[in-house]
């Protein structure tokens, strides 16, 4: 279901950086979800950020994903 081309870039300072080529118009727009593409409703949780800045947002339900696996990244991290 996820987008494998949804990718960060860079974590170190927590926020995603996403490639803004491997999203599709919608996606840059924020009006489809940065991972499943769902327009509807329309996403509104941030996910992370474009290199310029902008946001990138997703849906409810892959934005539980997202802080799920970064819970589990950092918990992995500091062991």
């Amino acid at each position: 279901m996820c987008d494998r081309g949804t990718t960060n870039a860079d974590t170190s300072d927590k926020t995603y950086i996403f490639d803004p080529d491997a999203l599709t118009t919608a996606q840059l727009m924020g009006d489809a979800c940065a991972i499943c593409h769902v327009r509807w409703p329309r996403p509104r949780c941030p996910l992370g950020e474009l290199p310029d800045g902008s946001g990138v947002y997703g849906c409810d339900e892959c934005a539980g994903i997202a802080v799920a696996h970064a819970t589990r990244a950092r918990a992995f991290a500091m062991h």
